[in-house]
């Protein structure tokens, strides 16, 4: 082992650099980044692996913070409109399929995310989409960021217009505006929000369960029986049962969400298997089990108040929980409920923006080749998000989430695919590789299982297979996407997963520290050996970030010619190591 000082260096940002340094006159970085794209405290390693030395944060503190995220009350109005829509029995086994399909595809990605150290982005590139075919799951991603922030952020501003009168309008407005100060300052700020806030949520969710308990014991039983208020009646209905699994699956790809805190899991050690794997269950798919029970409890404070405020304003959660609680709290009822309904919005949110930001950095860093710094994302979502709250998105909730969710759980589903079926049968390579300079711009494996089962299950979900087909669409989209994606893969024998080998970190190759770092030969900054590519245009390494946002290199480390070694694999000196 050798001594090392250099640890792996923030990443510089965008813009190429010429001319002499300042001083010395010595040559620039070919290669300079924006100031905030530079500084990860904000940056977060939003386009690239999150390195060892950045995963600073014990299991239980990364598995606490990516379970802050699950505070919405978007699940009180999903489950509140499923059984209003198709009564409770089946509204309950919609809610209970949705959950246990969330959860199943949910552990293999999330453990992958947790043991790799990549975003959900990334996870897909290598797991049968391709450099470019992840690009429109970018667009999937960032799109429910900004649908389910203009959800929260409704939410959020019928609060305070309940509370304190505020016009819809400008709630809108300051429910974006007060996130961003959180989300500009990237995880560490995330990590103390969903702290602090975290009993104060903890109470007003359980608190009026607890008001009902005591006050109002016979309301749980009568819920049992309620048929919903369009004459769906309560028994169960296989039509009923379909669209409201297809609402609830609209939430299938809050596992991204998750993702985006479980790339900062520390490495798992024997000393430490245990626990890491409790963090990533429990912060990862685990999200839904309370997801769901927060869809049933919503759908319940919804029924108690249905008499009490009218259908559309019961499926508000603001109105519910103030029904709940002032038989204890009497006029403190509505500052109470307005409290923590803010709360609730707030911790969302602030995740909401921050994926938003990730997803749109990754979006626009392949089709631009430019990276100006991922906080500049944050607003781009918002603007969406906040036009979407303008137009009364809210008033569209079932239909927007029973057809995004075709979308999403193809999606997921191929992903969930190739960790578990093409892995395991040798279709796909044992790892997870990104780097543009190792994969194929698409991989019809995962890409085209997407795009095939998506397609027929929108057709379906507009009604051109009968009433049936429309139900089940996405259990249509869900069993495409997980047979075709091994299939695909067997036809075209795994020929797209990698266009040439991986001889720094992949199968077969001896790794004795990956902490150990090689010094990008464009922007001259050491990274640790998964985030670097052996480049035969720079006839050395390459920092990932470096190598997606060449625009002119023309991609020779894949097609065979260039520099080094016949356009292939270039020999690279010794990385530097720590000391042990």
């Amino acid at each position: 082992m050798t001594d090392a000082t250099t640890t792996p260096a923030t990443a510089p940002a965008d813009g190429p650099a010429t001319g002499p340094a300042a001083t010395g006159g010595a040559p620039e970085p070919a290669r300079r980044y924006a100031r905030l794209a530079a500084d990860e405290s904000r940056e977060d390693f939003s386009l690239r692996y999150a390195p060892h030395s950045y995963r600073r944060w014990g299991p239980a503190t990364v598995a606490g913070t990516a379970l802050g995220g699950i505070a919405y009350l978007a699940d009180f109005a999903i489950g509140a409109s499923i059984v209003f829509a198709y009564g409770f029995t089946s509204g309950l086994a919609a809610i209970l399929t949705a959950a246990a399909v969330i959860f199943l595809t949910g552990i293999p990605i999330a453990r992958a995310c947790a043991t790799y150290g990549l975003d959900m982005d990334l996870v897909t590139r290598g797991a049968g989409f391709g450099y470019f075919g992840s690009t429109l799951t970018s667009l999937i991603y960032a799109s429910f960021t900004f649908i389910f922030f203009a959800l929260e952020g409704s939410i959020m501003a019928q609060a305070m217009h309940q509370a304190v009168g505020l016009p819809l309008e400008i709630g809108y407005l300051l429910t974006t505006l007060i996130v961003i100060p959180i989300v500009f300052r990237g995880m560490g700020a995330l990590a103390k929000v969903q702290a602090w806030t975290q009993p104060v949520w903890l109470i007003g969710l359980v608190l009026p369960f607890l008001v009902l308990g005591f006050e109002h014991p016979a309301a749980f039983g009568a819920f049992a029986h309620f048929g919903g208020v369009r004459g769906a009646g309560s028994g169960f209905s296989w039509i009923g049962f379909g669209f409201g699994t297809g609402i609830a699956l609209s939430l299938i790809a809050q596992i991204g969400e998750q993702a985006d805190y479980l790339r900062f899991m520390p490495a798992r050690t024997p000393a430490t298997s245990r626990r890491w794997k409790l963090a990533v269950l429990a912060a990862g798919p685990g999200w839904v089990v309370i997801g769901a029970a927060k869809q049933l409890g919503g759908a319940f404070l919804a029924f108690v108040a249905l008499e009490a405020v009218g259908e559309t304003r019961a499926l508000e959660p603001i109105a519910p929980q103030i029904e709940a609680l002032r038989p204890w709290l009497g006029g403190l009822a509505l500052p109470a409920a307005a409290l923590f309904v803010i709360v609730s919005q707030v911790k969302i949110n602030v995740t909401n923006a921050y994926s938003g930001s990730l997803s749109w950095s990754n979006f626009f860093s392949r089709i631009t080749h430019r990276h100006p710094g991922r906080v500049w994302y944050i607003f781009l979502n918002l603007a969406i998000a906040l036009t979407l709250m303008e137009l009364d998105m809210f008033a569209m909730l079932g239909k927007l989430l029973g057809f995004y969710s075709n979308v999403g759980i193809a999606w997921i589903a191929a992903v969930a695919a190739d960790l578990v079926i093409n892995k395991r049968l040798g279709l796909s390579p044992p790892y997870i590789e990104f780097k543009r300079a190792y994969l194929y711009a698409v991989n019809p494996a995962g890409f085209g299982a997407m795009v095939i089962a998506s397609t027929v299950s929108i057709v379906a979900f507009a009604g051109a297979f009968g009433t049936y087909a429309q139900a089940f669409s996405t259990f249509i989209a869900a069993f495409l996407a997980l047979v075709l994606c091994p299939l695909i893969a067997w036809a075209t024998g795994g020929k797209y997963y990698l266009a040439r080998p991986n001889t720094l970190t992949g199968p077969g190759v001896e790794v004795a520290d990956v902490t150990a770092t090689h010094t990008c030969g464009v922007c001259e900054s050491a990274y640790e050996l998964p985030d670097i590519a052996d480049c035969p245009v720079q006839a050395g390494p390459i920092c990932s970030l470096c190598c997606s946002l060449d625009a002119t290199c023309g991609d020779v480390c894949r097609k065979g010619a260039g520099k080094g070694a016949g356009g292939g694999a270039v020999v690279l000196p010794l990385p530097t190591v720590r000391r042990l």
